[in-house]
């Protein structure tokens, strides 16, 4: 099964101001994107203008009660997941389950850019949110 690291997800209070320190150092900004499902505005940013390669996304809540909303209200900004791209993730779902891996979702949901996404509850990663992705190429 191949895994990659896909991106590394921040939690910001909003996306112009967080914006700046990544603009500053130079990283590619490839867009912007709603979704409305998860309650998050999304910019992603990388070191090359396609979306090839571990990029850095910035999360923008739409409003308090969503989990990036609720997010910042407990924590602050900052580190709020880690993103590995999956070729098979309803399969790498099961076995993680079947391994007593405790999810946050069993079945995956949409994601940015058209991806399915699915996260795994930090008390079974050392402290981590990870995210597990896969695009239907």
């Amino acid at each position: 099964m191949g895994i990659r690291l896909d991106h590394i997800g921040i939690a910001v209070n909003e996306l112009e101001s967080g914006s700046v320190f990544w603009n500053i150092i130079g990283l590619e900004m490839q867009g912007d994107e709603l979704n409305e499902e998860q309650g998050v505005n999304i910019r992603f940013f990388g070191t090359e203008p396609s979306s090839e390669g571990a990029r850095i996304e910035l999360l923008s809540p739409t409003s308090e009660d969503t989990p990036i909303g609720k997010f910042l209200q407990q924590r602050g900004p900052g580190i709020q997941q880690i993103a590995f791209r999956v070729d098979d993730l309803q399969g790498l779902l099961n076995r993680l389950k079947s391994q007593g891996v405790r999810l946050i979702n069993e079945t995956p949901t949409v994601g940015a850019h058209g991806s399915q996404i699915a996260f795994v509850h930090p008390s079974s990663t050392g402290g981590v949110l990870v995210e597990l992705l896969q695009y239907d190429d």
